[in-house]
């Protein structure tokens, strides 16, 4: 199976929450700590380090993204 990880840009996300409704494996959540514009942004939360990652790499949530800030990465 494919195995993938993503990276949010904290300050250029606005948290409206796009790609945590699109992700299939719910593996980004809202960040309780506040970016540089005052948002909640979304964050990731598998370790790319990890071999036991869920993320399949399928890019719906940089699809979804209108403000283009997250990056899909594939093994």
């Amino acid at each position: 199976m494919a195995s993938g990880f993503i990276r949010i840009d904290r300050d250029r996300c606005k948290g409206c929450g796009f790609c945590i409704v699109a992700c299939p494996k719910q593996k980004i959540r809202m960040s309780e700590e506040l970016n540089v514009k005052g948002y909640h942004p979304a964050e990731y939360t598998e370790e790319e380090t990890s071999k036991d990652r869920e993320c399949t790499g399928c890019a719906l949530c940089a699809i979804m993204c209108p403000d283009v800030a997250i990056e899909v990465f594939r093994d």
